[in-house]
C-alpha cells in the first residue's frame, strides 16, 4: 500500500508540474498599433513574457523590417522577458514613407528628428503594457536601430542595458556612453560586414564606455546586423543571457573599470578624435611613419565616416580635418582624396575641390586595392565635383 501511494504521489506530483509548466508558457505574439503625434500609425508585435518581469525594444536595421526579430523576441519571452518589436516609419507594415522614396536630406531628417518620438512613443505603450516592470527595460538595435537604442537609453534612464548589432553612435550618443557607467553593453560585428568599418566603430564603442560588464563579440565572417544569426548560431542565446543578467537590480554604486585597464590602440586614436585632437594625431602619425613607413596607424574606413559625420552636423572644419587626415595616412587613396575634395566643396572653395577630384580620378588608374564597384562610384563622385 505504501508504494502504491508513493506511485500515485509521483503520478500526481508530475500532473500538477506539467499543468503548472503549462500555465507558466508565454502567451503567443499579438500586433498592436502605435499612434504617433503627427497621426502616423506605426505597427509593432508584443511578445509576452508568462509572468510580470523586465521589458526589451527591438529596433530593426535599415534594409530589413520587425519581423527579423521574431524567433529571438520570442526566445526572451521564454525567458521571462516581455518584448516589443517595431516597424520604423515607412518599414514594413508602419505608415510614412519609405526612407528610398525620400532625398538624403530628408531621409537623415526622418531619422534624426522624426524616428526619436516615434521610438518613444513605442517605448511607452510597452513600459505602460500590464506586467512589463517599467524600471528594468532594455534596448537591442540593428545598423540605423543602433543609434536610436542608445538614443532611447539617452533620453530615458528606464533603460538600463543594450545590445547592438553592427553600428556605431553619433556624437551626442557617444558623449552619453562615456558618462553611462551603469550602462552595460553588449555589442557584436563581423569582419565581412559590408558597411566598412563597423568592427572597429563597435570596438570604440564598447571601449569608451565605463562600464566594466561591456562585451564585445568579434567574428571573422557573418555579415551584417540579424544576418550575424543565421551563421552564428549561438549569438540570440547569448543576446537572451545578456539582458537576463543586466535586467535586474543595478548596482548601488557605479562600477567602472580598474584604473589599469587601457583600451585598444585604434580606441585610444579614436578618442583622442572626438575630441577635436586632430593635429595631435597627425604629429603622432608622423612620427610612427619615421620609425616605421609601412605601418597602419589607423583605418582609412573609420576616419572617412567620421569626417562625413561630422559634415551631415554641419561641422565642415571638423569634417575637413579629419580628411586632410587621411589623405596624410593613405596619400595613394583615390577615395581619400575624393572625401577631402567634398569636405572643400561645402566651403565653397571650389578651386581645391576640383584640384582634389582630379587627383582621385588620376590614382583610380593605379588602384588595386578597391573593387571595381568602388572605383566607379569613387569616379561618379569626383567626375560630378568637376562639373
Amino acid at each position: 500500500m505504501r508504494k502504491a501511494l508513493f506511485l500515485a504521489t509521483v503520478v500526481i506530483g508530475g500532473l500538477l508540474i506539467a499543468a503548472s509548466a503549462r500555465a507558466q508558457q508565454a502567451p503567443p505574439p499579438r500586433d498592436v498599433q502605435i499612434s504617433t503625434a503627427d497621426g502616423t500609425v506605426l505597427r509593432a508585435t508584443y511578445f509576452a513574457a508568462a509572468a510580470p518581469g523586465p521589458g526589451v525594444i527591438l529596433l530593426h536595421q535599415c534594409n530589413r523590417q520587425r519581423r527579423v526579430w521574431d524567433p529571438l523576441a520570442a526566445s526572451l519571452a521564454a525567458s521571462g522577458i516581455h518584448v516589443l518589436t517595431l516597424d520604423f516609419r515607412g518599414f514594413g507594415e508602419s505608415g510614412g514613407t519609405p526612407l528610398d522614396k525620400l532625398t538624403p536630406q530628408q531621409a537623415a531628417d526622418t531619422q534624426d528628428k522624426i524616428w526619436p518620438g516615434d521610438v518613444d512613443a513605442a517605448f511607452e505603450h510597452l513600459v505602460s503594457t500590464k506586467g512589463v516592470d517599467r524600471n528594468f527595460i532594455g534596448a537591442g538595435g540593428a545598423s540605423c536601430g543602433v543609434n536610436q537604442a542608445v538614443q532611447l537609453a539617452r533620453r530615458h534612464p528606464e533603460v538600463k542595458s543594450l545590445a547592438l548589432l553592427s553600428e556605431g553612435a553619433n556624437i551626442d550618443g557617444r558623449k552619453f556612453l562615456r558618462k553611462s557607467p551603469n550602462l552595460p553593453l553588449f555589442g557584436a560585428a563581423a569582419e565581412d560586414d559590408p558597411d566598412l568599418g563597423v568592427v572597429e566603430i563597435m570596438q570604440w564603442l564598447s571601449d569608451l564606455s565605463p562600464d566594466v560588464s561591456n562585451k564585445f563579440v568579434h567574428y571573422t565572417s557573418g555579415g551584417h546586423g540579424v544576418e550575424m544569426f543565421e551563421a552564428h548560431k549561438d549569438l540570440p542565446g547569448m543576446i537572451v543571457e545578456w539582458f537576463q543578467e543586466t535586467l535586474k537590480e543595478p548596482p548601488s554604486a557605479p562600477v567602472t573599470r580598474a584604473s589599469g585597464w587601457s583600451m585598444s590602440a585604434e580606441s585610444r586614436l579614436l578618442e583622442l578624435l572626438d575630441q577635436d585632437e586632430s593635429d595631435k594625431v597627425a604629429a603622432m602619425y608622423e612620427e610612427q611613419h619615421k620609425r616605421d613607413p609601412n605601418a597602419k596607424f589607423f583605418s582609412e574606413v573609420v576616419i572617412n565616416r567620421m569626417g562625413y559625420e561630422h559634415l551631415v552636423a554641419e561641422d565642415f572644419q571638423g569634417a575637413l580635418a579629419y580628411f586632410k587626415l587621411n589623405v596624410l595616412a593613405y596619400p595613394n587613396s583615390p577615395n581619400a582624396y575624393d572625401s577631402l575634395g567634398d569636405g572643400y566643396e561645402v566651403l565653397g572653395q571650389k578651386d581645391l575641390a576640383r584640384q582634389n577630384a582630379k587627383k582621385a580620378i588620376d590614382l583610380l588608374a593605379s588602384d588595386t586595392v578597391d573593387s571595381q564597384q568602388r572605383r566607379d562610384a569613387i569616379k561618379a563622385s569626383a567626375e560630378q565635383k568637376l562639373k
